[in-house]
Formats: C-alpha cells, sequence, structure tokens
C-alpha cells in the first residue's frame, strides 16, 4: 500500500482570531513535490441527537453568518481549552435547548472539512431530562424546535438541511435505531 503521508517542512502562523487561528504550511509529498498548505485551526466541538419521550429530536434554528442564511441543526457547540467533550456536551445541550440530558451514548467523531480544517465534532446521543433554562451566549440567537427521525430524513434527502453533522448524525441515528442499537 502507498504511503500517503506529507512531511510538514515549514509552519506560519498566519492569523490568530477569537475561536479560529489560519497557518501556512510548506510541506513534502511522498513523490518529493514540495506545496504549501493552508489549515485553519479549530478547537473542535461536539453535536448532540437529544430525544424527547415521544420519539422526537430537538433541532435548532439560527442564522448562520458565514452561509447568510437560516439552518436547521442538532444542538451544538465549541469545546473550551482542555474542556472534555461529553462535558462540552452537557454544557451546550442546557445552553442552547433548556433541557439536561440523560443516559448519555458517545456516537463517534466527524471531520466537516478535512482538506483545510482541523476541526472534529464529537456525536452524543441523549434523553431529554430536566427542564433547566436555557443560557444563550450573548452573540446567540435560536428557536428551538422538535421532529421525528423521519421528518429528518426527508428534510436531509430534499435538501432541505444542508449542515454536514446533522446530515451525519441523521443517517447515524436511523441506522443505529434500525439495528436496536439506540
Amino acid at each position: 500500500m502507498q504511503d500517503l503521508a506529507q512531511k510538514t517542512l515549514t509552519r506560519e502562523n498566519v492569523f490568530d482570531g477569537q475561536i479560529l487561528h489560519v497557518r501556512r504550511d510548506e510541506a513534502q509529498m511522498p513523490d518529493g513535490q514540495i506545496v504549501e498548505r493552508e489549515v485553519v485551526e479549530h478547537p473542535g466541538g461536539v453535536g448532540i441527537a437529544l430525544e424527547d419521550e415521544d420519539g422526537k429530536f430537538f433541532l435548532v434554528r439560527q442564522w448562520r453568518y458565514a452561509q447568510e442564511q437560516e439552518t436547521l441543526e442538532y444542538p451544538a457547540g465549541k469545546k473550551e481549552k482542555g474542556e472534555d467533550p461529553l462535558m462540552t456536551a452537557k454544557r451546550e445541550i442546557v445552553e442552547e435547548t433548556g433541557y439536561e440530558g440523560t443516559n448519555w451514548k458517545y456516537l463517534g467523531s466527524m471531520m466537516p472539512t478535512p482538506a483545510y480544517d482541523t476541526e472534529v465534532i464529537e456525536l452524543y446521543y441523549a434523553k431529554k431530562g430536566a427542564f433547566r433554562g436555557q443560557h444563550l451566549d450573548s452573540d446567540e440567537e435560536l428557536d428551538v424546535n422538535t421532529c421525528s427521525l423521519e421528518e429528518l430524513t426527508r428534510d436531509v434527502l430534499s435538501g432541505k438541511i444542508r449542515d454536514a453533522k446533522t446530515m451525519y448524525l441523521t443517517l447515524l441515528l436511523g441506522e443505529l435505531k434500525r439495528r436496536g442499537e439506540l
């Protein structure tokens, strides 16, 4: 099997923001060719599928500034420096929906844009617990919705839902439920 690894030769920081950092690397391809790579460094995050007693999942409708449109997504959030992903998930689900999660299950991770971004999103499933009240960040405004897995699947397949973590998590939930693992 061919070795596809590229060796980093140099690394230059280009931008340091509140969330993202951008660097420009010089790398060597397996064939010896030297190439330039631009990398967005992201601390990573979580996505949470919170299911209520009726089998509906909580989603948030919010404005995504970079895309200049509203999106419908599973609750999610950025990990704080050094924060355990499960703790991030437990914090974010209350902040965004107002509900605690119970019976947490880790579902794996995904890389939304691996070509140029280091972000990894850890995915979790939980059952709806006690209501504690929503605690949105000062720059966050969203509506909480619930949808059945069938509705979510339909909206993914029709192109209405285009958020990568929501698409993947919907596919994953459907298969895990079909297998009787959730």
